[in-house]
């Protein structure tokens, strides 16, 4: 796939006059995922929102697009799965429906994304009765069995075991492989140094560190960086002086 450029101008959000957002000017790397990390309350959920025009900001501008400059092809996989009463094979079928799919290469997808995501076997099985980890699975294939070129993930591993993570992790992995745009969320800190890339670190509604994922986990000398791997709390004044 094509770089994906994603680019951030002036933005701005709040809610009754309580500032919620404010980012002045953010380039995401068109190399690589993105993973944004920081405490509760950080605005990063917020920050993915806008990023795929979930949430419009107050002010500011929000571009996903190729180097040509046509907008990207998106999809955004939340924290907790939203899926339809329907189950694993038609919720598939659905969502490559909507994306205008003809109905024999949906049946054809579908099955594929069964068989990548592990969800064969439960084809038939009503998907709001799955385990989390499968549902999560099913969230995450759903999303990428439309082709996205960039994938919105909001905490995915949250609230699974050890081995439901992994398997979610790995299909992350290989559409990282695959060369589609992840912009991922996630408190988990081995994770983020695994799947690798660029961290973005939050704190109240701003970013405060754009680095590798390299640097950021290994010898970053910058002190919002050194805090938060500290666990410590700092603020803007103490960063100037």
């Amino acid at each position: 796939m094509s770089e994906i450029h994603v680019q951030i101008d002036q933005l701005s959000f709040s809610i009754e006059g309580a500032p919620l957002l404010d980012i002045p000017f953010l380039r995401l790397d068109p190399q690589g995922p993105t993973m944004i990390l920081g405490p509760n309350g950080a605005g990063k959920s917020l920050f993915l929102r806008v990023l795929h025009a979930l949430q419009t900001p107050d002010t500011g501008s929000v571009q996903v697009r190729h180097i040509s400059g046509e907008t990207a092809r998106q999809a955004m996989v939340f924290q907790r799965p939203v899926l339809l009463r329907r189950s694993v094979r038609a919720n598939l079928r659905f969502a490559l429906s909507a994306a205008g799919y003809a109905r024999q290469t949906r049946f054809e997808l579908a099955e594929k994304w069964m068989h990548q995501g592990q969800l064969a076997h439960l084809a038939d099985q009503p998907a709001r009765r799955l385990s989390g980890g499968e549902q999560q699975r099913l969230s995450l294939v759903r999303a990428l069995c439309c082709n996205p070129e960039i994938l919105f993930l909001d905490e995915p591993c949250a609230h699974l075991d050890v081995n439901a993570a992994q398997h979610v992790e790995a299909l992350i992995n290989s559409a990282i492989e695959a060369g589609i745009k992840v912009v991922m969320i996630t408190h988990d800190w081995a994770q983020a140094r695994r799947l690798g890339g660029e961290i973005l670190l939050m704190e109240g509604g701003q970013v405060k560190v754009q680095e590798g994922a390299a640097l950021f986990f290994g010898s970053s000398q910058n002190p919002w960086t050194q805090a938060f791997l500290q666990g410590y709390k700092i603020s803007d004044t103490e960063v100037e002086t």
